[in-house]
This record gives structure tokens, C-alpha cells and sequence, in this order.
């Protein structure tokens, strides 16, 4: 009994250790870590991205965090547009002595209206 105990316990084990718990919600965009960095961000990780999971998502690619100890990779993820809207990546850019990340946003993609005012005139 003790050994058919065992056994189905393991094989739990080994089914659950392939699953990842992601919090449901709004996905990350900003920084957890707004003061400059003195550690500059390693190299992008490379994403291997197959199609969207619905047709017309975007990728938002993934970026390097500072969690006040060390960069951490936050993985990139699939996203509806935003019409009227263009994704701005996340970046870090170089501050005095430091680095400074700015986070991933929609910006409203204000030159389309503009364009199309001064069609109209």
C-alpha cells in the first residue's frame, strides 16, 4: 500500500513540475526598480516565438528587470492591439555612471491624426 502511495505521489510530482502558475490580469510593462542601475543589463535572451494564439496579437517582447539585486528576465507575451495605439519597448539607456530602464507602453500614435487633419484641410 505504502509503495502504491509512493508511486502515485511521484507521478503527481512529475506531472505538476511541468506546469507554470502565471498570474491572470494585466501583464507586467514597467520597472520595478526606478533609481539608476550601476550594473549594466545583459544581452536580450533570445525568444523563440511561434504564431499568436489568436490572430492579429502582437508580441510584446521581453526584457531585463532590476530587482534591486540583479537583472531579471521577464519573459515577452502575446498581446491585442490597441487601435490608435503603437507599443514602445522597454529599454535601458545609459545614465551618468549607471543605467536606467525605461518600461515597455502603448503611446497613442498621435502623427496618424495629424496626418489625416492636414489630408482634410
Amino acid at each position: 500500500m505504502r509503495t502504491k502511495l509512493l508511486l502515485v505521489a511521484l507521478a503527481t510530482a512529475a506531472a505538476l513540475s511541468g506546469c507554470v502558475v502565471a498570474p491572470v490580469g494585466r501583464p507586467y510593462y514597467g520597472p520595478a526598480y526606478s533609481e539608476p542601475v550601476m550594473v549594466a543589463p545583459p544581452p536580450p535572451q533570445v525568444e523563440v516565438v511561434g504564431p499568436p494564439p489568436v490572430v492579429g496579437q502582437i508580441w510584446i517582447g521581453g526584457f531585463w528587470n532590476w530587482t534591486g539585486h540583479r537583472h531579471e528576465w521577464v519573459p515577452g507575451h502575446w498581446e491585442n492591439p490597441r487601435p490608435g495605439y503603437t507599443w514602445v519597448p522597454h529599454r535601458w539607456e545609459q545614465a551618468g555612471n549607471g543605467w536606467r530602464h525605461t518600461g515597455g507602453h502603448w503611446e497613442e500614435d498621435r502623427g496618424r491624426g495629424e496626418r489625416e487633419r492636414r489630408d482634410w484641410r
